[in-house]
């Protein structure tokens, strides 16, 4: 006796391709368009870098007749980019090492080792990244007033290890947890203590996720304005890049020579942009790595 085999419903999976088609079009075309918006207004800056005063104001849009490296030789001695360059570089060394030595030291207990507390200190780093910093102007201030560390560079360094701790702790906490546990276990049998562990194994390991968080914090505390302007504002010579930048701004809108402005904006991203060239590779590594478990 014949038997009717029962149809099955036409299957949907035939539009997936035609919608995955339309959602990378549409995915791509946004990061096009955001990639115009970036590289527009940057393209620009360093081409007017290279103008005369009078071709800036006449034909604002258009390529240099003449490149006028001047703009950066005036930028540098007149409007004292050297001096700030220096000052944030000084400023930096001593904040982004202390930074990534406590953060990596504070994730690393956290990644690694259960006690009580262990999760109400790891949220409450976490919690500092919602913290906005225009909070803390007035606090900070008093304090560092208080301590005679006000218009200080060490006062400086204290407050961008603590304005960066909390997204580095963050961040590197994911990072180590990825890390294989098997190594630690066998540096152990061999004798390694909990120093030699840190140093010696597992910092190595974390390499990638180090490097990808180090940029972050070096661009973020190259372009903070607001906390030197408020905690290292009395002496103009002692400024940084950020503030060097606004006072360049003000001092050539009276002296009539935007070429030295849009050149010392040029020279400001030059260090970033290589850094960030250099180190692309590991960055996407770390972020990659801190990211999946």
């Amino acid at each position: 006796m014949a038997t009717e085999t029962p149809v099955k419903p036409a299957s949907r999976a035939s539009g997936a391709p035609r919608e995955g088609v339309a959602f990378n079009f549409f995915s791509q075309g946004l990061l096009w368009l955001w990639s115009l918006l970036v590289i527009i207004p940057v393209a620009w800056i360093v081409i007017t870098s290279f103008k005369p005063t009078r071709q800036i104001a006449s034909d604002p849009l258009g390529l240099p007749e003449v490149l006028h490296w001047e703009n950066y030789a005036n930028a540098w001695t007149n409007g004292n980019i050297g001096s700030y360059f220096l000052n944030t570089l000084q400023v930096m060394v001593f904040s982004i090492t202390g930074t990534m030595l406590l953060g990596a030291m504070a994730a690393y207990v956290i990644a690694r080792y259960q006690f009580i507390g262990n999760r109400i200190i790891y949220f409450g780093f976490a919690a500092g990244m919602m913290f906005p910093v225009f909070l803390a102007l007035f606090p900070l201030f008093k304090t560092l007033q208080n301590v005679a560390l006000l218009n200080t560079y060490t006062g400086l360094v204290l407050v961008y290890i603590a304005y960066s701790l909390p997204f580095t702790v963050f961040f590197l906490t994911a990072f180590f947890r990825t890390l294989p546990t098997g190594v630690a276990e066998a540096a152990i049998v061999d004798g390694a203590g909990h120093y030699r562990l840190f140093f010696q194994v597992m910092l190595p390991m974390a390499r990638p996720g180090l490097i990808a968080i180090t940029i972050f914090n070096i661009i973020g505390q190259w372009n903070q304005f607001l906390l030197p302007l408020v905690l290292m504002g009395r002496n103009p010579d002692d400024a940084v890049i950020s503030q060097g930048l606004a006072n360049l701004a003000l001092r050539q809108g009276y002296e009539g020579d935007p070429g030295a402005l849009f050149a010392g904006t040029v020279m400001a991203m030059i260090p970033i942009f290589i850094a960030y060239v250099v180190f692309q590779r590991q960055i996407q590594a770390g972020l990659t790595a801190g990211a999946i478990k």
